[in-house]
């Protein structure tokens, strides 16, 4: 009998969004299309679809806690990603899980507010939270300019200010740092990638013209987070995942509602 074919796990941590877009979905999407196998944890149901958010309801921590150890122990998860958490007892939670697997590559997606509808993702109290506990633990925090602005306390609207965001999160003791440069303008979309005791750089691609997208920022990091299960290097993983993100941009679906959606 053959022998099964083997797959290295990525497990992600984030909101569930029942249109499928965002969240686990879209990150079991991705870490597929990336060589690996998808396993998620619900922080944060969501009550949402393409057309945008509507309300959200926070898992218990402890069941948090839960789901993400019981897979942590049987499977052969070798990377973690982190999107939305919800509530500070999640973030504390989750913190306390990458405490206990630092040998795990870990992708933090900080999500705080839905790209289209109303609420939070995040609670407005654990902001700083997840700047003192979980970014220290990340291996690659992947951020917007409106989602870095809000961590940093400061205005991201210009490539001298992405750098300067990016400097700033390292700070705070990230390992590496993605500011992603899609809200900025300018003809190409440039993203900052600086990696502690490196030079920053400069990841250019033509700006696409496109309707409202949803799950993008969902999807790359998981993207990414599968690329680092398969044991690629930081940087090959975010080249390789900025490629496959673009690509899945150009060819986004239309399953009804406001926004397209990617499946890379």
């Amino acid at each position: 009998m053959k022998s099964p074919r083997s797959l290295p796990c990525v497990l992600s941590i984030g909101g569930l969004d029942p249109g499928g877009g965002a969240g686990l979905l879209a990150d079991a999407r991705a870490a597929h299309a990336a060589g690996a196998f998808a396993c998620g944890v619900a922080a944060v149901l969501t009550l949402q679809s393409t057309d945008g958010l509507v309300a959200t309801h926070n898992v218990k921590a402890a069941l948090v806690a839960s789901q993400a150890r019981i897979v942590l122990k049987a499977q052969r998860v070798r990377a973690i990603k982190i999107g939305a958490l919800g509530s500070l007892a999640n973030v504390r939670a989750v913190a306390a899980i990458a405490a206990a697997n630092l040998d795990l590559p870990l992708v933090l997606d900080p999500v705080l507010m839905p790209s289209r509808g109303r609420g939070r993702l995040l609670a407005a109290g654990a902001t700083r939270a997840l700047c003192t506990h979980l970014i220290p633990r990340a291996t690659l925090v992947t951020a917007n300019a409106p989602e870095a602005a809000a961590l940093l306390g400061m205005r991201v609207d210009s490539l001298p200010a992405a750098h300067e965001a990016a400097r700033a999160l390292l700070k705070l003791g990230a390992k590496a740092v993605l500011i992603k440069g899609g809200h900025l303008t300018g003809r190409d979309a440039v993203d900052v990638l600086a990696i502690a005791g490196d030079e920053a750089i400069e990841l250019r691609s033509r700006r696409l013209t496109l309707g409202p997208m949803h799950g993008g920022g969902c999807t790359l990091a998981s993207l990414i987070a599968g690329r680092l299960a398969t044991g690629a290097s930081l940087i090959e993983a975010v080249r390789w995942s900025k490629e496959a993100h673009y690509a899945a941009l150009g060819a986004a679906f239309d399953v009804g509602g406001g926004a397209r959606v990617l499946s890379p």
